[in-house]
């Protein structure tokens, strides 16, 4: 049984940083694409940032990649997702997906595993 379970969300002040974590266990992260989404209150669930089984990484947007830096520790099955310079705008439910597909920055088959989220407020 699959299961992904993050950590790491909370409160914190613009400007500020957060590192997620998602702890996978049934899978092998080095076999599947690995990624983070956010849905913010009354919004879509979006693509955030991903990692592929190869090691490559994909970001939504060129800002979020300036931000945002996915990872992976393989050893101890363990994603990750730094988040500096966080804005208020950033606020949202942030989840942990596991074995879907991209074409570029595009979402083109959906996660197979999602984890039950973390929440990350950042206050102006």
């Amino acid at each position: 049984q699959v299961q992904l379970v993050e950590s790491g969300g909370g409160l914190v002040q613009a400007g500020g940083s957060l590192k997620l974590s998602c702890a996978a266990s049934g899978l092998t992260l080095s076999r599947y694409t690995m990624g983070w989404f956010r849905q913010a209150p009354g919004k879509e669930r979006d693509f955030v940032a991903a990692v592929t089984w190869s090691g490559g990484t994909t970001y939504s947007t060129d800002s979020d990649k300036g931000r945002f830096t996915i990872s992976s520790n393989n050893a101890n099955n363990t994603l990750y997702l730094q988040v500096n310079s966080l804005k208020p705008e950033d606020t949202a439910v942030y989840y942990c997906a596991a074995s879907f597909a991209l074409a570029g920055n595009r979402i083109v088959s959906s996660p197979a595993y999602w984890g039950q989220g973390t929440q990350v407020t950042v206050s102006s």
